[in-house]
């Protein structure tokens, strides 16, 4: 299995839109947009994070294939990493070695992340990758529609 990172081309935005709009993805994902099915507010928020000069947003391809998107992000002071893999590449480890190459190009330290506390899966990433758990909050959680608690990890060095 061979999993690179390169810049987001128009032609991968229709598979994204589909990705992000999956019931479960958006369960697990938690903190998702108000309306994962209005792909006029996709196209803008994609258009606005391409065109960012702060964000460093990729295509993940695994063998060839688009499996989803990762980025890194100005929040509050601070920059995040994201990601959103498709249901279907789940469990292979496409996330954790997307987020390693993109600690590659991001050099910004220390580095944060978020994910439900009970989203395994996407903790378990971010802590193969080096990210340590400094703390939760209650969160309003829009892809659940409550308040849930959220996990935050800081990534040093």
């Amino acid at each position: 299995m061979v999993v690179a990172l390169r810049p987001v081309a128009d032609g991968d935005l229709d598979a994204l839109f589909e990705h992000m709009r999956d019931p479960e993805g958006i369960r697990m994902a938690a903190f998702t947009p108000e309306n994962p099915d209005d792909r006029n507010a996709f196209d803008a928020h994609m258009a606005r994070v391409r065109s960012s000069p702060g964000i460093t947003m990729r295509a993940v391809i695994c063998d060839g294939h688009l499996a989803g998107s990762i980025a890194s992000f100005p929040a509050d002071g601070q920059t995040e990493v994201t990601y959103w893999i498709d249901r279907a590449a789940w469990g292979k480890g496409i996330a954790t070695q997307a987020l390693a190459l993109l600690l590659e190009v991001v050099a910004t330290r220390p580095l944060y992340a978020r994910a439900a506390s009970d989203n395994a899966g996407s903790l378990r990433v971010l802590q193969k990758c080096g990210f340590q758990v400094v703390g939760t909050e209650k969160s309003y959680a829009t892809g659940r529609r409550e308040v849930i608690e959220e996990t935050i990890l800081r990534l040093d060095a």
